[in-house]
């Protein structure tokens, strides 16, 4: 018997739980009643015009010419310093100073190098003497927390002027003044 008014009074309690939502189901359906949809109607589009592109005897802008030189033509003038455009560049080259870090020094039979990341995640290995960055930057010096770069920047009348840079250990570059 004590079962039987346990549960009873279990399922009372527990029906009295439920939450009434007419009140909910009422607004609703008041708003939805009231409210009046407008929608925007489509744009119209004005019909494409196709043009006949008919340039055969021209040459096509996504092909090289032919007998016109790739390189332009450089001006320099005499007596003043100029980066040596004969040599053929290296990887590093085609980074910025910005783009790179060095990553630690390493010594291999002697000969001191720098490990220099890129900011593909590449990593090269650079010595006294090798180039990197996009102005004709030479390494000149390799320390145990910088690597001294001797950079040739263009002064726009045709010469070349020399500036130090520094690639370090806790930045990415820096410019000794």
């Amino acid at each position: 018997m004590k079962h039987i008014v346990m549960g009873v009074s279990s399922i009372l309690l527990l029906s009295a739980c439920g939450a009434s939502i007419d009140d909910l189901v009422a607004y609703t359906e008041q708003v939805k009643a009231n409210t009046q949809v407008s929608i925007e109607p489509y744009p119209e589009f004005k019909e494409f015009e196709s043009v006949n592109y008919s340039a055969v005897d021209i040459r096509s802008p996504f092909m090289r010419a032919v007998g016109e030189s790739a390189v332009a033509q450089i001006e320099t003038t005499p007596n003043c310093a100029q980066p040596d455009r004969s040599r053929s560049k290296e990887k590093l080259e085609r980074f910025g100073l910005d783009a790179l870090r060095m990553g630690g020094v390493i010594a291999i039979n002697g000969k001191r190098f720098a490990l220099i990341k890129a900011n593909d995640g590449s990593l090269h290995r650079v010595t006294h003497g090798n180039y990197v960055g996009l102005f004709h930057g030479k390494v000149t010096q390799i320390s145990d927390r910088e690597v001294k770069i001797q950079e040739m920047l263009p002064d726009g009348a045709g010469c070349w002027q020399s500036k130090t840079a520094t690639i370090s250990m806790s930045s990415a570059t820096g410019e000794d003044n």
